[in-house]
């Protein structure tokens, strides 16, 4: 069983380093009291590093993070610093497409004290994975789509080769959550009614799904999806779709659960994953330590998660239910949380209470 494990760390923009630095610290922490061994390694990337030196993800920083056992990445971009076509910086695109990071998971949990503009009168669960496709679909041509005067083009592309490992991905997820006690319910969201690229994509769906009958699959329009995540949450256990998609539909997620804020992320791949909170750098509060670090810790949880099914080391399983907990107790309490909670606590403070709570 490995103990030892290192981690790229990219500290990104904006609030970037604000919501990493106490984050590294609780993992510090978990790493020497579990007994095992987190070395954390710098890599610079991001908007503000392009802008001084012309390079939005040097060959050191890609090479590190191809060699770490886990990336962990936290807010990168700033909307002022754009690369010559007018698009954003953003290395956390180019990693998925480096490594192959083809299964974006997005787990959206309303907790008691959860700041949730929904009326759950019924007493209603909500916990749902979503699994967005994150190298090719809509963003295929990022970067590369024909623009003239007269119209622009971009094209959607969907394989049969990524869609048959995000499919499997999807399966075995929703297995380990039905052993956990959840439905064991995958839900294809697509627009096949439309597109024959998305009846394709469906098609693999039900060929993987064959194969697992103790598993409950349906399919769903992206359209009545986006509804019945407003309306009726609790139905979802497993939801898998294309990258455009499952980038709009997650940040529907994260306002169910009152905000990005709390709204963790993983990129994963069949040799690595990153980590990363779901929310931009915000500029606009960078400097001021009032960021709210939750979902960049919660997205570290994710990573124990990972590193634990990865390498068989029960103590980071342990250490990555304990951290998620620890973040539900400080929400649920309300005493200290950030400005966009509703509470008056900074950066620092916020993270002091998750660690209270460990």
């Amino acid at each position: 069983m490995k103990s030892n494990f290192e981690i790229a760390v990219f500290e990104g923009d904006g609030i970037g380093p604000e919501i990493m630095a106490p984050t590294v610290r609780l993992l510090e922490g978990l790493a020497q009291a579990g007994g095992y061994s987190l070395r954390f390694v710098p890599c610079p990337a991001g908007a503000a590093h392009y802008a001084r030196t012309g390079d939005s993800l040097p060959a050191a920083s890609l090479e590190a993070a191809g060699a770490a056992d886990a990336i962990l990445l936290s807010a990168m971009g700033l909307p002022d610093v754009r690369y010559p076509d007018g698009t954003e910086i953003s290395p956390q695109i180019d990693l998925r497409k480096r490594f192959d990071l083809f299964a974006g998971v997005r787990p959206v949990r309303i907790t008691p004290g959860t700041p949730t503009p929904l009326r759950l009168e019924g007493g209603q669960s909500v916990d749902f994975v979503l699994i967005r496709e994150s190298t090719e679909g809509l963003f295929h041509t990022q970067g590369t789509g024909h623009v003239t005067q007269d119209y622009a083009e971009e094209t959607l592309r969907i394989t049969r080769a990524t869609s048959e490992k995000l499919m499997r991905f999807a399966a075995r997820l929703a297995t380990t959550r039905k052993a956990a006690g959840h439905a064991g319910h995958v839900t294809c969201v697509d627009k096949a009614n439309v597109f024959r690229a998305f009846a394709f994509f469906r098609e693999i769906f039900d060929a993987e799904m064959a194969q697992h009958p103790d598993l409950d699959a349906d399919h769903a329009y992206v359209d009545a999806t986006a509804l019945w995540m407003v309306d009726r949450p609790w139905i979802f256990d497993v939801m898998v779709t294309e990258n455009m998609f499952g980038d709009i539909l997650s940040d529907l997620g994260a306002g169910l659960m009152g905000g990005l804020g709390l709204a963790p992320s993983a990129d994963i791949g069949e040799q690595h994953a990153v980590f990363q909170p779901c929310h931009g750098s915000a500029p606009d509060i960078a400097g001021q330590g009032v960021a709210n670090p939750f979902a960049m810790i919660l997205s570290a949880a994710m990573m124990l998660d990972w590193l634990a099914d990865t390498h068989d080391a029960p103590a980071l399983r342990a250490d990555g239910a304990r951290l998620r907990a620890a973040v539900d107790a400080v929400v649920a309490e309300g005493r200290n949380v950030t400005h966009d909670l509703g509470g008056t606590c900074g950066t620092e403070a916020a993270a002091d209470a998750v660690a209270a709570a460990l």
